[in-house]
């Protein structure tokens, strides 16, 4: 396949977090912090998830700020793929 027909796929989400975890082989752990209005008391509140992210060729260090795309599943629980690492950690 081309790079044009995976693209064309169709929509995929796509998320933004912090990896926290890379002891695994080809997986990283990623945090993903969102802000949420709170129904009742109208107070934002900070949200976080823990992601399984496929990683191929092992790039992603503790600490760096990485974009995730949803794809296919992969396991039992990791069904998201790095997309790129935004940030470098500060070492």
């Amino acid at each position: 396949m081309t790079e044009v027909q995976i693209e064309k796929r169709g929509h995929r989400r796509e998320l933004m977090g912090v990896v926290i975890r890379n002891t695994m082989q080809k997986t990283v752990v990623v945090e993903v912090v969102r802000r949420v209005m709170h129904p009742e008391y109208k107070k934002y509140i900070n949200v976080k998830k823990k992601y399984l992210v496929h990683d191929e060729k092992e790039a992603a260090k503790v600490g760096d700020t990485i974009s995730l795309v949803e794809s296919r599943p992969i396991s039992k629980l990791k069904k998201w793929h790095l997309k790129e690492v935004i940030k470098k950690a500060q070492d």
